[in-house]
C-alpha cells in the first residue's frame, strides 16, 4: 500500500481521485492548493503526488517545480492531473519535474496504469 497525496482545489475532483486511490488499496492524503500541497509533501513524504495545475496561491506547475527541486521531496514522483490538454502544457509540466501527465476528465484505467508504472512494486 502506498501513500498518495492528492492536490486539487476542487472538492469533487479531490473526492473522485481519492475514491480511485483508495479502491486500489492505497492511503489518500489531500491538500486544497499548491502551497498546501508543498507543505504536505514535506511533512508527509508520500510515495506519489497527484497534482492539479489550475489552483490558487501556487499553481501545480510551481508546486511541482518546488517539490522536484527540494532535496527532501525530489524523490517523490509527481503526476500532473489537469484539464490543460495542450502539448505545450504537457511539455512545460514535464520540464517542471513531473513524471507523468494525465488529462481530466480522468480515465480511471489510465490513472491506474500510471500509478502502477510509478509506484514501487
Amino acid at each position: 500500500m502506498a501513500r498518495i497525496l492528492i492536490v486539487d482545489d476542487s472538492p469533487s475532483q479531490l473526492l473522485g481521485l481519492k475514491r480511485v486511490v483508495e479502491k486500489l488499496g492505497h492511503e489518500a492524503l489531500t491538500a486544497e492548493d499548491g502551497a498546501a500541497g508543498v507543505e504536505a509533501a514535506k511533512r508527509e513524504l508520500p510515495d506519489l503526488i497527484l497534482m492539479d495545475v489550475v489552483m490558487p496561491n501556487l499553481n501545480g506547475f510551481q508546486a511541482t517545480r518546488t517539490i522536484s527541486k527540494d532535496p527532501t521531496t525530489a524523490h517523490i514522483p509527481v503526476v500532473l492531473v489537469t484539464t490543460k490538454d495542450q502539448e505545450t502544457d504537457k511539455v512545460w509540466g514535464m520540464r517542471q519535474g513531473a513524471k507523468a501527465y494525465v488529462t481530466k476528465p480522468i480515465k480511471e484505467d489510465e490513472l491506474v496504469a500510471t500509478l502502477a508504472e510509478l509506484l514501487p512494486a
